[in-house]
């Protein structure tokens, strides 16, 4: 459904190479020129001709060391010295190891011949002129810095990452460092969960920490966040409950509701609303329902302001044991997943079946594997689609 929504240009910047690490690329690398160049030695030894291997002894006429714009011209039963990263003498299409002949006055005895072209890296052989060698909307990593750097690339553009305001309702909500006497008070978690979330799939985000159910508190509250944000994200208070105030807020604040409840589990009470280019996703409460609807409908909305192509992904894996599903709607088990005589396995060892609170059962590394609708009942060894929650 978000891929309907209109986000405008992606914003960027332009940042130095050292510091995109992390960043989104905003336009693809493109090499300008083959690499290498021309051909190159690829390791030490001596340049000579094939055919002049069978002469048994060549004469050297010197040294060719790296960086060297060497020029000179070998012929028959010559060789120059030529080392690791230097161009190729003219006239030379193989590099014969220093380990495979017997330097003495000038000469070289050959005692082991080699292939033809061998250690000799070919015009291209890394890229060429042309090539895409990194597209826009990767994340940048060291690779990419080593990659960018080789091609002397100073400046980078970046996509600017949105701003996500974050924020839990709820008159029941202990924040994070209080204390309470009262044993029916829950710790917020919803909140610093989905800021984690958000800032690994690349967003800056706004903890705005937790509101009392009431209507005032959270208006002035969404008002400050939808003044300092791209995205306001709240968890609580859009199901059908008498304190259930935010379902009635959003459309109150002028954004148009672009869908609200979804046939999903867990997560049905969604509400997704668009006011511009700014966005409101006010999320269920319980723990697991508001981090598995985050990565279903926040980072997809993120990948896309932020020019990525996907917000995660998602592999085929098998089922290591039956499977069924407790609701008529999608499901999104958390699910362990791995890999096993080379593919992709997941099975539900160790997680917890019961209500949308359990978030621990997204430790250790866990899936989500996704069952649609007329799935009920799946056999051990049906192929799945599982999303792999390491992968923003």
């Amino acid at each position: 459904m978000l891929e309907l929504v209109e986000l405008g240009t992606v914003k960027t910047r332009r940042v130095f190479l050292t510091e995109s690490i992390g960043s989104v690329l905003a336009h693809d690398i493109v090499a300008e020129q083959n690499d290498p160049q021309f051909p190159t030695a690829s390791m030490d030894g001596y340049a000579l001709k094939f055919e002049d291997q069978a002469m048994g002894v060549l004469k050297v006429l010197g040294d060719n060391p790296a960086g060297n714009d060497e020029q000179r011209v070998v012929m028959e039963g010559e060789c120059i010295k030529t080392f690791t990263g230097s161009k190729m003498p003219e006239g030379t299409d193989t590099l014969i190891p220093i380990e495979n002949v017997t330097y003495e006055d000038e000469f070289i005895k050959i005692n082991e011949s080699v292939d033809r072209g061998f250690a000799v890296r070919p015009v291209g052989e890394g890229y060429k002129a042309g090539d895409i060698l990194i597209e826009k909307g990767t994340k940048i990593g060291f690779v990419e810095v080593g990659v960018m750097a080789a091609l002397g690339i100073v400046m980078v553009d970046v996509s600017v990452p949105p701003r996500v305001a974050v924020l839990s309702t709820g008159s029941e909500i202990l924040d994070l460092g209080k204390c309470s006497d009262n044993p029916a008070a829950i710790r917020s978690s919803n909140n610093y969960t989905i800021e984690a979330l958000c800032k690994s799939a690349g967003a800056e985000v706004l903890q705005m920490g937790t509101v009392k159910d009431d209507k005032a508190s959270i208006l002035q509250s969404f008002s400050n966040a939808i003044a300092s944000s791209d995205i306001v994200i709240s968890t609580g208070g859009v199901s059908v409950g008498d304190y259930d105030f935010v379902k009635d807020i959003v459309p109150a604040l002028g954004f148009e509701v672009l869908f609200q409840g979804v046939a999903i589990k867990p997560g049905r009470h969604i509400m997704v609303a668009q006011k511009g280019h700014k966005f409101i996703l006010a999320l269920p409460g319980f723990a697991y329902s508001s981090t598995v609807t985050a990565v279903l409908y926040a980072l997809p909305l993120i990948a896309k302001m932020l020019g990525k192509k996907q917000a995660y992904k998602v592999v085929g894996a098998r089922l290591a044991e039956d499977f069924k599903k407790r609701t008529p709607f999608s499901e999104f088990r958390a699910c362990n997943v791995y890999i096993e005589d080379g593919c992709y396995k997941c099975d539900f060892k160790g997680k917890k079946v019961g209500s949308s609170a359990i978030l621990v059962n997204m430790l250790g590394g866990a899936g989500l594997m996704i069952a649609g609708e007329e799935d009920a009942y799946l056999e051990a060894g049906t192929m799945v689609n599982v999303i792999l929650l390491e992968s923003f």
